[in-house]
């Protein structure tokens, strides 16, 4: 079995675009999975989740801006540790489509599946198994750490899977110890190129194969968006996680 992995989409419709059209191109993946953030940073709220919504092949869980937005759209609590974006989290929570709120509300934060004899376990990010029913408020986020083996060990070490797939740090992580591979293919719309990462899992009897894989596409009109549309800090978003990049 083969599978597509992709997280941290962030409302860049033009990154997801380029990566479903390369994956559909291949004809051999079975199925895809989202492993959060798909709204929040990018404009493109609405085109992003109406794409990932529309698919019969993909599955996703939410990440920490997903259920931020959520939050303000519900009138709960706002999360604490993103109150330096709620300004811009109450500008995505305004202009998103109402079809899409219970559609989000609904999704899972993990995914746990035995495929070919493994096990594979997909989050955002770290939770401790008992607060995965608390709210976004309530439930900090997993502490960024510097990409390495023992970090991600630590990090995971209440999970005990073949395959360990999250996102929420947003450069590739792909490590394996004598049991594990943990595997963040990388955000697919937040770079400071016009690259968007993703991965393709081969999931056989045997073992696991990861392949990292990435898409270069024009991001050029998705860059001029932010300043059309005024997004709130939009200049500083385009530092922050586009890397300044000028159009």
């Amino acid at each position: 079995m083969k599978v597509a992995i992709i997280t941290d989409v962030h409302g860049n419709a033009s990154a997801l675009n380029a990566v479903l059209r390369d994956i559909d191109q291949r004809e051999d993946i079975d199925h895809i999975y989202c492993l959060g953030d798909m709204v929040g940073i990018g404009p493109d709220t609405n085109e992003v989740l109406e794409l990932l919504f529309s698919r019969n092949d993909l599955s996703m869980l939410t990440g920490n801006h997903d259920e931020a937005v959520l939050a303000i759209i519900n009138g709960e609590p706002h999360p604490e540790g993103h109150i330096h974006v709620k300004e811009h989290h109450e500008w995505i929570a305004q202009r998103m489509h109402w079809n899409f709120i219970a559609k989000l509300e609904n999704l899972p934060r993990t995914i746990q599946n035995t495929i070919n004899d493994h096990s594979v376990y997909f989050t955002h990010y770290h939770m401790e198994p008992k607060k995965l029913d608390e709210h976004i408020s309530h439930n900090p986020f997993s502490k960024i750490v510097e990409p390495n083996l023992y970090n991600l060990e630590r990090l995971f070490k209440d999970q005990h899977h073949d395959l360990i797939g999250f996102g929420h740090h947003h450069p590739i992580h792909h490590f394996k110890n004598d049991r594990t591979i943990f595997l963040n293919p990388g955000s697919l719309g937040c770079n400071g190129e016009p690259v968007a990462p993703y991965a393709i899992v081969t999931i056989e009897n045997t073992g696991i194969q990861v392949n990292l894989e990435q898409v270069i596409y024009d991001n050029s009109s998705f860059l001029l968006s932010y300043k059309s549309l005024q997004v709130p800090e939009h200049e500083f978003i385009i530092r922050a996680f586009h890397g300044g990049q000028q159009v």
